[in-house]
């Protein structure tokens, strides 16, 4: 990953702990993406190599009207049916520029908004569906985000996770908790999160879970009450 300037990384490390558990704040998290943003459509195409089958699997039977939360570049969007009514939010507007790209560039229709996941500004069950890929790691609050998908999605819908996390794998898990505080100060990502931990914490109801990818993968069905 590229490096920040020395002076963000300074101010973001403090002296209360560990950086990387310490949630930047949104503004934060707004200006790395700003920095980061055309790095990272550049090299989506490494993302969906890596990620390309979980996001199909879990993303690829949605229903009519999809909620893509932090959407990033629009990664998810060509795994979602196209008869779907997609919407996708994220609090970068340097992401979203490049998501607006990647609707052009797959021909199909959707809207994009600058949004808070944690403050979500939709009506309650407004979405037949909802998604997220590799997003729960940058939230400051994931448990309150996560909750928010679940308010915005009808109680006979779907929330649908692909996540990552520390390995399962020894020599991989030492690699990324030696690297974690470095990479959270670069890209505000929580490398070793673990995701079930998250999930339930939000108290959501898990029908389906998978891991793969030596344990740094993990997909959710979530059922919304």
């Amino acid at each position: 990953m590229p490096t920040t300037d020395e002076p963000a990384r300074a101010g973001r490390r403090g002296e209360d702990g560990p950086a990387s558990r310490r949630p930047m704040s949104v503004d934060e998290i707004r200006a790395s993406y700003a920095e980061y943003a055309d790095w990272m459509h550049r090299f989506e195409w490494a993302d969906r190599l890596v990620t390309g089958r979980y996001r199909r699997e879990r993303f690829g039977d949605v229903g009519s009207r999809v909620l893509d939360v932090a959407c990033g570049a629009g990664t998810n969007f060509r795994y979602v049916p196209r008869s779907a009514d997609l919407v996708g939010v994220d609090i970068s507007p340097a992401m979203l520029e490049n998501a607006r790209e990647t609707l052009s560039a797959l021909d199909r229709e959707g809207t994009v908004r600058e949004m808070d996941a944690q403050d979500l500004d939709f009506e309650d069950d407004g979405f037949d569906a909802v998604i997220s890929a590799l997003s729960t790691c940058t939230f400051p609050d994931p448990v309150a985000a996560l909750r928010e998908m679940e308010r915005v999605c009808a109680p006979d819908g779907t929330i649908r996770l692909v996540e990552h996390g520390r390995s399962d794998v020894g020599p991989i898990a030492a690699f990324q908790e030696w690297r974690a505080d470095a990479h959270y100060e670069q890209v505000g990502c929580r490398w070793t999160q673990e995701p079930r931990e998250v999930v339930d914490e939000a108290g959501l109801s898990v029908v389906d879970s998978t891991t793969g990818l030596f344990g740094m993968v993990t997909t959710f069905e979530i059922d919304p009450r």
